[in-house]
């Protein structure tokens, strides 16, 4: 091979192989319908497929029941189950409980199953905060069950939900968890995420911070490029171009508050609604929910993280794979209708590169090509 082969050739394999990236894990929730006229249909095996047709690599199962869990076997599909809130004071009051739970749930699928994180409760500051104080001991119960079964690979961790533990996001180098519940609740669960190396875990929407500030402008929620959709953070000197960074700072500052800044951070629910409670929720589109979700995805996508963290939040979930049946008083939020068809004209997998995939396919066929030529000559 003579020597210009030899540095084409060099070159063509620095360009071939591809960049390490931090892109994030991107999946969606699902929850099981009431009974509605279509949950005959709705089978698990079902809505696994459709999860690996989508070429979703996660998903979050916020009711995890055994049948589900058991679809997702073989399919390398990861799966973040969900202790629901009513169990959290039996499991942190009898470790047999907690064992009994992962005897069920856990233990007869994975690793079939790609179980890789555990929220104990979901919003409990929220939806039930007398609950409140019985979840670090109840974390620990399932985190100490895995462990007699000798599953060390699952995380523990619980979800709270950004409205109600981040009274102020902006700016984020200011921002603090809501106290008491941050020292009393938040900080001791840090503790337990760095000891057992797993992640915070939060709901974020963007839709509701919108919505109780009149000073967002809808672009900033939605991250369009204009001349009035950047905020700027004086205190860092950061400029924040879209709300979903912001708030994701505002999460990683208070963490810092508390001396925890590097824990992983997982986004376990985010999206934007494309019908609401009533007329009044006029941003709450068909159109708007597909902006906001494309723009999301290729955000993501990009690797590029927030001002804060450059490695951006470890995974993140859409709300919600399916949305319910429709009706007055509910929020739509599905990425397919109720009968399972889609929503949205864009792909939720983005096939595998896109744009830039194929530019790279070009330039490296280029090369092959350049590199033949000098070899035959």
């Amino acid at each position: 091979m003579n020597s210009v082969a030899f540095y084409l050739l060099l070159l063509l394999i620095s360009v071939a192989t591809p960049p390490i990236t931090t892109a994030t894990t991107i999946g969606v929730t699902y929850s099981t319908p009431p009974s509605i006229s279509t949950s005959a249909a709705l089978s698990p095996d079902r809505i696994a497929a459709q999860v690996v047709s989508m070429k979703i690599p996660a998903v979050r199962l916020l009711d995890s029941s055994p049948s589900m869990i058991r679809a997702f076997a073989y399919t390398n599909v990861s799966v973040f189950l969900s202790v629901p809130n009513p169990l959290v004071p039996l499991l942190a009051s009898n470790r047999s409980l907690a064992m009994r739970w992962c005897y069920r749930h856990v233990l007869p699928f994975y690793p079939r199953t790609k179980i890789t994180i555990i929220s104990v409760g979901n919003d409990v500051v929220s939806y039930s905060p007398d609950v409140s104080p019985f979840l670090l001991r109840a974390m620990q119960n399932v985190h100490l069950s895995l462990a007699d079964l000798r599953i060390y690979k699952i995380s523990v961790s619980t979800t709270f939900s950004f409205f109600n533990v981040v009274p102020t996001a902006f700016p984020p180098s200011s921002a603090q968890f809501q106290e008491p519940t941050g020292e009393v609740i938040i900080r001791p669960i840090l503790q337990f995420l760095e000891r057992t190396n797993s992640s915070f875990l939060i709901n974020l929407f963007p839709y509701n911070m919108y919505r109780s500030s009149f000073s967002i402008p809808i672009g900033f929620a939605l991250f369009e490029e204009g001349p009035f959709n950047f905020r700027d953070d004086l205190t860092t000197g950061v400029r924040y171009r879209n709300l979903f960074d912001m708030m994701v700072d505002a999460v990683i500052s208070s963490m810092a508050v508390m001396g925890h800044e590097n824990l992983p951070v997982i986004v376990a629910e985010t999206g934007w609604p494309s019908s609401g409670i009533d007329a009044g929720e006029v941003d709450a589109t068909l159109l708007y929910s597909e902006m906001f979700l494309k723009a999301l995805l290729a955000h993501l996508r990009s690797g590029g993280g927030t001002p804060l963290r450059k490695e951006g939040v470890a995974e993140v979930y859409v709300f919600e794979l399916v949305e319910k049946e429709s009706k007055q008083g509910i929020r739509n939020w599905g990425l397919l209708h109720h009968n399972m068809t889609s929503k949205y004209s864009f792909e939720f997998s983005d096939g595998g590169g896109g744009k830039g995939g194929r530019f790279m396919e070009v330039l490296v066929g280029f090369f092959v090509e350049v590199v033949m030529l000098c070899l035959l000559m």
